[in-house]
């Protein structure tokens, strides 16, 4: 794992697509809201600009981020989760997120509050 200013990111064996695809059917499968899949490549195109493949997944559950946004209301800036899957220059390709630690100290939560977030890397590690 490498963290980075707070992020998290991992390598992932499979293309941009099937990274996505396999997490949100992770996601499906234990329950978790998607909230929104965007083709950040696809939306670049439009406007005639090119992008190497991105997509963005936004991801929660209401009943475990609305106590973090009780407690610390401008998490809500990182909330829902989300989950970045991206090729490198070189066509690696790369699933980064907000790494829940970082988010417990920016936010200043308890350690119960933050086993909320931290689900998602447990989640990620089935992709592996």
């Amino acid at each position: 794992m490498n963290a980075n200013n707070g992020i998290i990111s991992l390598p992932s064996p499979y293309s941009v697509t099937e990274t996505i695809d396999r997490l949100a059917a992770i996601l499906q499968e234990k329950g978790i809201t998607i909230f929104a899949r965007i083709d950040q490549q696809a939306e670049a195109e439009k406007v005639g600009l090119n992008l190497r493949p991105t997509q963005l997944l936004l991801f929660g559950n209401p009943q475990a981020g609305t106590p973090l946004m009780v407690a610390a209301p401008t998490i809500a800036l990182d909330l829902p989760l989300k989950a970045l899957a991206w090729s490198a220059a070189d066509g690696k390709v790369w699933l980064s997120y907000n790494d829940p630690n970082y988010l417990k100290q920016r936010f200043s939560l308890s350690d119960e509050l933050v086993k909320n977030i931290a689900v998602i890397t447990p989640l990620i590690d089935y992709l592996r």
